[in-house]
Order: structure tokens, then sequence, then C-alpha cells
């Protein structure tokens, strides 16, 4: 897994760069994911929200949205910018029940899953299992499996679907590209959409 408190540091945070370049593509999949969802929208959470990229807009959209990311000065930074009405927690999403944060109806994964090995995503699964709400949904942007996996991670349709047992694959679509830098850009990144049986 990347050192992310040593890369925020430094700088190095390709992953934003992919999400303002994105922005308008990760909009519309929240557009299909709220689509026919009755209001309010519930409770959503940020799986590994870094300094809040995507959690604003969950909030924006009507989501009571949290973020939780395990790198401190990233949830400082997330919380230093707001907006009001959005949570931040320090917290591990491989070991969520420890967090507190209750239950939501919906989970956004931006790359955080495609970095853990099999037993961080199986934790992961079993975090997200626990803290989910009848007929949640968890949508997934991972890239897939390459060469570079060590460096950049990656993860099968198969090892997404072994992570959530109980949960149906609803969906499996590819990612737009842009703003993702060479190797990134080869990884052929998909939008992942399950639903808890």
């Amino acid at each position: 897994m990347a050192d992310y408190a040593r890369m925020y540091r430094f700088g190095v945070t390709p992953w934003e760069r992919y999400g303002e370049a994105a922005a308008a593509s990760v909009a519309a999949v929240l557009d299909r994911e709220e689509d026919g969802r009755s209001r309010p929208l519930g409770r959503a959470l940020d799986l590994g929200c870094g300094r809040g990229q995507f959690t604003p807009e969950l909030a924006r959209r009507g989501w009571e949205a949290v973020g939780v990311d395990c790198v401190p000065a990233a949830i400082e930074a997330a919380r230093a910018k707001g907006p009001e009405g959005v949570a931040y927690v320090v917290g591990d999403v491989t070991d969520l029940p420890a967090a507190g944060l209750g239950t939501f109806g919906f989970f956004l994964d931006i790359g955080c899953f495609q970095g853990f090995d099999a037993e961080q995503r199986a934790a992961q699964g079993r975090g997200v299992t626990a803290s989910a709400e009848p007929g949640a949904t968890l949508l997934m942007l991972a890239f897939g499996v390459t060469r570079l996996r060590s460096r950049i991670g990656g993860v099968s349709q198969a090892e997404v679907e072994d992570a959530f047992p109980g949960w149906d694959l609803l969906d499996v679509r590819a990612a737009d590209t842009a703003g993702l830098g060479w190797p990134m850009n080869r990884t052929s990144p998909q939008w992942y959409r399950l639903r808890l049986a």
C-alpha cells in the first residue's frame, strides 16, 4: 500500500488531478446512482476521502455526507475547506466499525480499495457490510490489474466480488481515463456498482 501520509506531505497526489479532470464523468455516474431514489437521499460515506474532493459533492446533491481517511493531515485539510454540513473522520477503512460512524445507504470508493492487498480488501468489505443499511449500494472506481500493480494498485472484478460476499454486482462500466497520466491511463479503470442483497 502506498504511503499516503508521505505523498500528501510532499504534494504527490495524482488522484486529485484525476478527480478534477474527470469531474464530469464522476458527476454522470453519481447522477445514475441517484436516479429513482426518493428524497432525502440518506447517509453516504466517502471511503478514503483524502482532502475531501468528492465528499462535498455528495452533500451538494442531498446526501448526509461523511468522509473517512486514515491520513490526519488530509482530514484536517478537508475540514478546513468545508463546506458546512460535511463531516470528516480520521479512520481506517479496513476497520470501519472501530470508527463508530453508524450506518449508511451509499458508499463511494474512488481509488481506495484498489491499493489494498487481499486481506485488507476483505477487511474493507466486512466493514462496509457491517456499516450498510439494508439495500445499500457501493459505487467503486478501481484500476484493473497490470504488471505495475505493486506501485499503482489495481483489482480484478473477481477480487471486488470476493471482498463483498452478500452483495450483488449490478453493473461494471469502463471509466473515463481523461486526466490519468501514464501509466495509470493504461490500467483499464472500471466503475463497479454493488448492492447489499
